[in-house]
């Protein structure tokens, strides 16, 4: 079961009773997808590009994708945005966040609307923005398409290791083009040998609310 949960910051998030984890973190989840994902990530990775693909690890609540989708409408850049997602959430779960409040009404109704279908294959949300979330683990994920940057957005350590082991973490960075972007809320050196070993050079960065660091690494020529 998931229950709307309150954060330091104002914004929701869910804490899972399966996993015993929240989905974003307690110190503030809007201004942690903000910080790690948009700031870190998404504004680096498309510095000087008119369009970005994105593969997503753990598509959750959908506070990421909305926020990149806004952050790429005001800024005329094509988004395609793919997010593995093994537990999808329900519609009316997501609608109860009060996320709706963070993005312009079109592209929210875009989102929530085509939410469902995305589960099943890309959508076309508007003329700049393709979704599609794989129903699947990271470790079943299949595909030959590669992607400009990967938010890495798992569960912690403590909570789902399966998905920080040396070879989960190489099969996700094996999506990624050369010159491609990995962000990630943790920072552990378990973490960034193994991303270091799959030929990326690594930041530490300061970490959102509640955390000390962060890691961007980027993916070598």
């Amino acid at each position: 079961m998931n229950i709307i949960t309150p954060t330091a910051d104002g914004s929701n998030t869910l804490y899972n009773e399966t996993i015993g984890e929240h989905y974003h973190s307690k110190h503030g989840a809007l201004q942690e997808s903000k910080h790690v994902f948009i700031d870190a990530g998404l504004k680096f990775a498309s510095t000087n590009q008119d369009e970005i693909s994105i593969l997503e690890v753990g598509f959750g609540t959908g506070l990421n994708f909305i926020l990149s989708f806004e952050y790429c409408a005001e800024n005329n850049i094509k988004l395609s945005y793919t997010s593995i997602e093994a537990f999808p959430l329900t519609t009316t779960i997501i609608e109860q966040t009060g996320y709706a409040a963070y993005v312009s009404e079109e592209i929210w109704t875009s989102f929530i609307s085509n939410y469902p279908e995305a589960l099943k294959g890309p959508q076309k949300l508007s003329p700049l923005c393709t979704l599609e979330i794989p129903y699947t683990t990271l470790a079943e994920y299949r595909g030959n398409k590669k992607f400009d940057l990967i938010y890495y957005d798992a569960f912690s350590v403590q909570h789902q290791p399966e998905m920080w082991s040396d070879e989960i973490i190489a099969h996700a960075c094996s999506f990624l083009k050369p010159g491609g972007t990995f962000v990630t809320y943790a920072i552990t050196g378990k973490l960034k040998r193994a991303v270091k070993a799959c030929g990326f050079n690594i930041e530490k960065l300061p970490g959102a609310p509640g955390k000390r660091e962060m890691l961007k690494a980027v993916k070598g020529m």
